[in-house]
């Protein structure tokens, strides 16, 4: 690739960033990367009337958790700045009026209520009102009325928009790198507004002037944006400049595989759709990724796979794998089905990998009961529960009687592991454990798994009433390992605690 290589991403902020967006913003990041390109995060607030009031904001801190670092941008800088479109719009209608100059856009005066009455009106007669080369010299506007009127209506005030001039009877031949050639009809394509009576340009118009000054080399968006493209072209075209390379993204389809996944989707089933928790300016709280207790890593690392694939079987990336192994000719054209239970999967992965004390420390953070206990007794007790976790949000089930002596036994436990002569077993048990002096793991395991040998009964006879002791239940770690880590007196105290209760 020899050009030099220049991405955005282009989100709006009138709510939270969805992880399908997030998903965009990866691969623009990681294509920029790939390539030693320019990733560019540029804010398209145009629509003033769905602007949300700390949008920007949760779009920065989002990509900034997921570690996709912005080159250029609102807070980052850069030599192609502004880079919010309310602070470039000032050029928009430049550009608008070189397009009426030369031909390729026109004013339309139309009113709402007209355009409402002509769209009834088709609908009436089972057709679809759609205003370009067929209708639009029987409209208001400045290709059906005089050049005079127009300048009247403009020197009144009347409101205006400024619609692109599709043309008629052509075909346009259009390339984008994931779904390959593309042919379209513009017979059927509407002559799309490019100016509103606000003043501020639409995503359009605003889109390629911005693209086009920030010399963006490769747009890399969703499916949703596919049916724009003819158009994006067609302004490229008219205003003589050279378009970039387009890739389209699939969508991210629910977990059932059929329709595009929503907020209600995870509402219902219970998992994430947004990277941080949001709650939206009526109070609503929506969840997030690293509030759930997902690594940012895990969630970068299932999103890449979100419609591409290494073409390997390596699951597990680093985000500076990804970038090495990242390739747009990868990306699947279908819809990427969202799987929740492989989210989890991808968060056990990386919950191996984590620093034992750095886990620890978050475990310690997170409850009331660890506040008084050393963080480095804590981190032995992580390495031995986090094989079993998905999330650090479980390590107190899985380890809380490492800290506490259990104030009661499953029921069930008791049921099954307690038979008549299990009493005088543990009983002897505890000479046992009293003669090991060295209280570590290999002297314990040697100590006892000798004098059950000798003893000639089965393990299950004291190892069952044993685990039951020092755990309350029947489920844990290895028990030599909860010993040691206990210590002899607590270990003895729990031991005599059942013998109590048998």
């Amino acid at each position: 690739m020899t050009k030099n290589v220049r991405v955005r991403f282009a989100p709006s902020p009138t709510g939270p960033l969805h992880i399908g967006g997030v998903r965009t913003a990866l691969f623009n990041y990681l294509f920029a990367k790939k390539h030693n390109g320019t990733f560019i995060l540029r804010i398209e607030d145009t629509d003033q009337k769905r602007f949300v009031e700390g949008a920007e904001d949760y779009i920065t801190k989002s990509l900034n958790w997921c570690n996709i670092s912005i080159d250029e941008g609102p807070k980052a800088g850069g030599e192609f700045g502004p880079y919010k479109q309310s602070e470039r719009k000032h050029l928009y209608r430049e550009y608008a009026d070189k397009l009426i100059a030369s031909g390729n856009a026109y004013y339309a005066f139309d009113t709402a209520e007209a355009l409402d009455a002509h769209r009834k009106n088709h609908e009436e007669k089972g057709k679809t009102f759609i205003y370009n080369w067929h209708n639009r010299l029987k409209l208001d506007n400045s290709l059906s009325l005089s050049a005079e009127d127009v300048a009247a209506k403009i020197e009144a005030g009347d409101d205006y928009v400024i619609r692109f001039k599709s043309p008629q009877d052509q075909t346009l031949r259009l390339k984008d790198i994931i779904r390959g050639d593309i042919k379209i009809d513009t017979n059927v394509l509407d002559d799309k507004v490019l100016f509103k009576s606000d003043g501020m340009p639409t995503y359009h118009l605003a889109n390629i002037v911005d693209d086009h000054l920030m010399e963006i080399s490769h747009v890399i968006r969703g499916e949703e944006w596919l049916p724009s493209l003819a158009l994006h072209y067609q302004l490229y075209t008219a205003f003589g400049w050279n378009p970039p390379e387009f890739a389209h993204l699939p969508l991210i389809l629910k977990p059932t595989g059929k329709g595009k996944l929503s907020k209600r989707d995870g509402d219902k089933l219970g998992f994430p759709v947004f990277p941080l928790q949001y709650t939206s300016p009526d109070g609503d709280i929506s969840k997030g990724y690293k509030e759930e207790g997902y690594f940012s890593e895990t969630v970068v690392n299932f999103l890449a796979f979100l419609g591409w694939n290494p073409g390997t079987e390596q699951e597990i990336f680093s985000m500076e794998a990804l970038i090495a192994a990242f390739d747009l000719g990868k990306v699947n054209k279908a819809g990427a089905r969202f799987d929740p239970d492989k989210t989890k999967w991808f968060n056990h992965q990386y919950m191996q990998e984590q620093s034992n004390y750095e886990l620890a420390e978050s475990f310690k953070a997170q409850r009331e009961e660890l506040k008084e206990i050393d963080v480095n007794f804590i981190e032995l007790v992580v390495y031995k529960i986090k094989e079993r976790a998905t999330f650090i949000s479980e390590f107190w089930d899985l380890s809380h009687f490492f800290f506490l002596t259990p104030n009661a036994f499953d029921q069930k436990g008791l049921k099954k592991a307690v038979k008549e002569d299990t009493k005088p077993v543990l009983q002897e048990l505890v000479g046992i454990v009293e003669s090991v002096e060295d209280f570590d793991v290999e002297p314990l395991q040697t100590a006892i798994k000798g004098w059950i040998t000798s003893k000639d009964i089965s393990f299950g006879k004291v190892m069952m009433p044993l685990r039951l002791a020092l755990v309350g239940g029947l489920s844990g770690p290895d028990v030599f390992d909860i010993m040691y880590l206990i210590g002899k007196p607590e270990t003895l105290k729990r031991i005599n605690k059942l013998i109590e209760a048998c």
